[in-house]
């Protein structure tokens, strides 16, 4: 089988990059934070400069953390303005790799098999490599990093390890100079999915680097993570037999749809109650957007930080599949009701819709109403467009004016921050 090369390209420090190109500041040389500061000082800092990490700062740090002879810039965020970016550098891979050979990974990672076009090119992976970086640095003054590899997997390692230490910010591994290099690298949580949890359980048998693993006794293995020991010891020997047409063509057995979010304050049973049925809306109102409904939904609670306490969680069941508002509300309610600890202060929640289907597929029982699902339907259909053209706080129920409301603000944010806009 042809052996196959990736990239993989990280924008670095993404989010301060962009804060100090927008102020004609050098992102290596400046000291930043991006942070909102009316969080309070235990907020976390979405990205710090690199000269900031010099110090030993740690990225995702609080605000609280940095130490107090450090001077810095602190920017709030402006999520709209780093899409806008990463959009842009997406444009960038484009003049060099076909959108059939990139994967986007997150908004400042990108994957690509750029095999077929090291001959069309007749550039090396080295040299394709610095020739996107130097793109994207002249088009919008962002720093790029690059791993290359003969699989996936190895292509991140070389960008999360490798690159690190190379004065040109590229990094290359193959199986064998993956074995050679990296095999006694101390630290596991460097690799690529190799998370606290893993670590904690590798240890209770002596396990401690990638050699190890590689050498273990795979029943072992299999006995402490299950099916998981498979990718484990893949990843172990520098293998991954996952390629970009796989990814391409992957389609999940299942789908939901989630919404979370982790509140400002402690909330009363009666002020929790409120954000769930905003959580519903919002839910019903991104299933019409998207054409789906459902018959099932889980609700997860967490309770106030001080409490220390094990969050409450549970699921409900409808007897018809659908996403209007009115049929599903009640049924979330009575669910929130029957797991909420009512004198426990509530600080974060989730909700979600199970085993979504196409709204092609909704079903109802003997005594749906047939008008008022059709009215609702037309009703949040109206509120889409209505959003779409005006903004998403164009429409708004009159819930969400209530003082514990969160849905006007969170309409401003995107992923939970500030959009900027």
């Amino acid at each position: 089988m042809e052996q196959r090369i990736y990239l993989c390209i990280d924008l670095k420090s993404f989010y301060a990059s962009v804060e100090c190109v927008e102020r004609g500041l050098d992102p290596l040389t400046t000291n930043l934070v991006v942070a909102d500061r009316e969080r309070s000082e235990k907020t976390i800092c979405l990205a710090i400069t690199p000269s900031m990490k010099a110090l030993g700062i740690h990225n995702r740090c609080r605000l609280f953390e940095i130490p107090r002879n450090v001077k810095y810039i602190t920017a709030p965020p402006r999520m709209q303005l780093y899409i806008d970016y990463s959009v842009e550098i997406y444009g960038i891979y484009l003049k060099y790799i076909a959108k059939e050979d990139i994967h986007v990974y997150s908004i400042d990672e990108a994957f690509m098999d750029v095999t077929d076009y090291l001959p069309l090119y007749q550039l090396t992976a080295e040299e394709l490599a610095r020739k996107i970086m130097a793109d994207i640095r002249a088009t919008t003054g962002i720093t790029a990093t690059a791993g290359i590899g003969t699989n996936l997997y190895l292509a991140k390692v070389a960008l999360d390890i490798t690159a690190k230490h190379a004065r040109d910010h590229i990094g290359y591994l193959d199986e064998e100079l993956y074995q050679q290099t990296l095999w006694d690298h101390k630290q596991l949580r460097d690799f690529w999915r190799v998370g606290p949890g893993t670590i904690r359980r590798l240890a209770t048998v002596g396990i401690m680097t990638m050699r190890d693993i590689a050498h273990a006794d795979e029943d072992l293995l299999y006995r402490l993570f299950g099916v998981d020991a498979e990718l484990l010891i893949d990843h172990a020997w520098g293998r991954e037999t996952t390629t970009m047409a796989d990814i391409k063509a992957y389609q999940p057995d299942s789908h939901s749809l989630s919404s979370g979010q982790v509140l400002s304050r402690d909330y009363s049973y009666e002020e929790c109650r409120l954000i769930v049925k905003e959580m519903t809306d919002a839910l019903c109102l991104d299933m019409t957007a998207k054409g789906l409904a459902t018959r099932s939904l889980s609700l997860m609670l967490g309770y106030s930080n001080s409490l220390n306490m094990r969050p409450d969680s549970g699921s409900t069941t409808m007897t018809v599949t659908t996403n209007s508002y009115q049929t599903i509300i009640p049924h979330v309610l009575e669910l929130y009701d029957r797991i909420v600890r009512r004198d426990c202060p509530i600080r974060r929640l989730s909700l979600s819709c199970n085993g979504v289907s196409g709204e092609e597929c909704r079903q109802y029982d003997l005594f749906t109403d047939y008008a008022v699902e059709e009215r609702d339907r037309k009703l949040q259909q109206a509120t889409l467009e209505i959003k779409r053209r005006f903004g998403k706080n164009a429409l708004v129920r009159g819930m969400d004016l209530q003082e514990a409301a969160t849905t006007m603000e969170r309409n401003r944010q995107i992923g939970g921050h500030k959009s900027g806009q």
